[in-house]
């Protein structure tokens, strides 16, 4: 257990942020599974919109330190190339 003040205080940021960041992680993985569910049904223009939908969340979280920037960048393209294979 904490004894300085200083450890006391770490104690308590790490909670607020703890609960921040399961928020975002949280609206990363709803955004993400909306994607994967229009991409699963086969419908590209819900698919699309998603997608779009998603870009700049998953941005926020790499910028806001959710998850790193390469993986938004790896799972971006890989999204974006199974929405171009979808069947029009």
């Amino acid at each position: 257990m904490a004894h300085s003040r200083s450890a006391k205080k770490r104690i308590r940021q790490t909670e607020r942020r703890t609960i921040a960041n399961r928020s975002r992680t949280s609206r990363l993985r709803t955004f993400l599974k909306k994607v994967e569910t229009a991409i699963a049904s086969s419908d590209k223009e819900t698919a699309r919109a998603a997608f779009a939908e998603v870009q700049p969340e998953l941005m926020r979280g790499a910028s806001k330190g959710i998850v790193h920037r390469n993986m938004v960048a790896r799972k971006l393209s890989r999204l974006s190339k199974r929405i171009k294979e979808m069947a029009a």
